[in-house]
């Protein structure tokens, strides 16, 4: 049986059949954000070990926002830190309500999700200084996510050249900032908003809208 690649690649066109580097998401190349720290993430024992549910529904009901990497909240909405960056300022727009089914969340859950992602574009992008974004979502087993029973929304940072010669050759990738560090500076980003309060240094960002 021939592979997927195979098989993509002998897919026949008018006049013949295409070669593989021609198959868009497929192509050879394509450009990747390769993260071989994450293998940690993926050979972990016990993904949450303090964590009976759910963790986009536990984390968020703890007084402890830096430590968990909460950077800011709405009332329907927060915003996480990937502990497993793709790149500095990699984050997650979370609804609160627990559903990995996105059409399955109402209206004001979808507006106010919509709403703390444009404030979240704007603040790493006033922090981070990007040159682009990533954004998006992984729905159901297929798609690779490593939590699919609640929607989030991936937004990865992105900066001409940062899939440069050390992963594609050494398959390595440099983090160059702390998580800490970028929570720091996501925190400030977002507390210079409109609509937003800050409890605490400590405790996430509050919009209010």
């Amino acid at each position: 049986m021939p592979s997927a690649r195979e098989a993509l690649s002998n897919a026949p066109v008018a006049g013949g059949y295409r070669p593989f580097r021609e198959l868009g998401p497929f192509s050879v190349d394509m450009d990747r954000l390769f993260a071989p720290w994450r293998i940690e993430w993926i050979k972990r024992d016990l993904k949450n070990p303090t964590i009976d549910e759910c963790v986009f529904c536990e984390l968020p009901e703890r007084a402890a926002d830096r430590e968990n990497r909460i950077v800011a909240r709405s009332d329907r909405s927060f915003v996480m830190l990937n502990n497993y960056p793709y790149n500095p300022g990699h984050v997650m727009v979370i609804p609160r309500v627990h559903t990995g089914d996105y059409g399955a969340l109402d209206d004001e859950v979808v507006l106010d999700h919509a709403r703390l992602k444009q404030r979240t574009l704007a603040a790493v992008e006033e922090a981070l200084d990007v040159d682009g974004f990533n954004v998006g979502l992984n729905l159901g087993d297929a798609a690779g996510g490593s939590i699919d029973d609640h929607v989030h929304t991936h937004v990865v940072p992105r900066w001409a050249g940062d899939t440069n010669f050390m992963p594609v050759v050494g398959d390595t990738k440099v983090i160059v900032e702390a998580i800490e560090a970028t929570y720091d500076q996501l925190h400030d980003a977002f507390a210079a908003q409109e609509d937003a309060s800050v409890e605490a240094e400590d405790r996430a960002v509050e919009f209010d809208w």
